[in-house]
């Protein structure tokens, strides 16, 4: 089993920055690909940003939030982050990291149904 729990949400206003966390826990982390899905109120969970296991050296970002979210991971630290800039008010919504156990150290899973685990999410609000 692995354990995940996100952290870092909040309150911000159009145009500012927060930076998520997602601790792993359980497992050894590197043979883990991660992912952040985000749910807004009445919206299906969507896809934001994956990063591959190991070092982490391919990653994928969903063309919405392309340019302004950037996903990394530190193994070190078991934790996994999206660091979102430049945020607007659709981007409100419940962040949840996911990962999936992976031996390609270079794919991506863009599938909310890929992935065998899931965190508790984090809100994220951003206010007009």
């Amino acid at each position: 089993q692995v354990q995940l729990v996100e952290s870092g949400g909040g309150l911000v206003q159009a145009g500012g920055s927060l930076r998520l966390s997602c601790v792993a826990s359980g497992r050894t982390f590197s043979n883990y690909a991660m992912g952040w899905f985000r749910q807004a109120p009445g919206k299906e969970r969507e896809f934001v940003a994956a990063i591959s296991s190991n070092s982490g050296r391919t990653q994928y970002i969903a063309d919405s939030v392309k340019g302004r979210f950037t996903i990394s991971r530190d193994n070190a630290k078991n934790t996994v982050y999206l660091q979102m800039s430049d945020l607007k008010p659709e981007d409100t919504a419940v962040y949840y990291c996911a990962a999936v156990r992976s031996a390609s150290y270079q794919y991506t899973f863009l599938q909310s149904a890929d992935y065998d685990y899931w965190g508790q999410g984090t809100q994220v609000t951003v206010s007009s």
